[in-house]
């Protein structure tokens, strides 16, 4: 008797232990998960965008969630983005998301973009609505790819985005990612 119960203890010590990092690890997106997001999404992989993944995941490992989406900006010194997306993790189904922020630097132009933005250390959808302050810099005659870091606690963003226009300048700033769609970016 007392060995049955020790077998059955044992059982469950060993499949818990097995399944707890098993469910960890499925939070986190491999590189081919992302790079396959990412052709599903801009419809093809370019070497730029292939590159930029492949950085991301060298400076910052797995992220745990996603955002693909689309955005609009412009800038002549001061600048004002807008974008409205998905957000995407493994533990809960895709979420509406929209931001927007305004920026200052040496930049001028506009540009329309498809944004596929990694999330890292998202422990839960609440944290994702705040402000995210970043540096960004950007190129694009007729089209172009580019990559920025966007920090906040322990939390880190890396839009890849990649679009039209006619863009040139390097700016700071931040985004306001919210819930609803709002037009005052402040």
């Amino acid at each position: 008797m007392f060995h049955r119960k020790l077998f059955w203890l044992a059982s469950f010590l060993i499949v818990f232990a097995i399944s707890v990092p098993a469910h960890a690890a499925d939070d986190t997106y491999t590189t081919e998960e992302i790079v396959r997001a990412a052709e599903g999404f801009f419809g093809d992989t370019t070497e730029g965008l292939a590159t930029a993944v492949e950085r991301a995941f060298a400076e910052l490992g797995k992220p745990n969630a996603f955002i693909t989406g689309e955005e609009v900006s412009g800038a002549f010194i001061v600048g004002l983005r807008y974008g409205k997306g998905e957000l995407n993790r493994k533990s809960a189904g895709p979420r509406k998301i929209f931001w927007k922020g305004p920026s200052v630097g040496w930049d001028f132009g506009g540009n329309a973009s498809k944004v596929f933005t990694l999330v890292y250390k998202l422990e839960n959808d609440e944290q994702m609505f705040r402000r995210f302050p970043g540096v960004d810099g950007s190129f694009y005659f007729i089209a172009g790819v580019g990559m920025n870091y966007q920090r906040r606690d322990k939390m880190v963003l890396a839009p890849i985005r990649t679009g039209i226009g006619l863009r040139a300048g390097a700016n700071i700033g931040y985004l306001h990612y919210d819930r609803e769609q709002g037009w005052l970016p402040f």
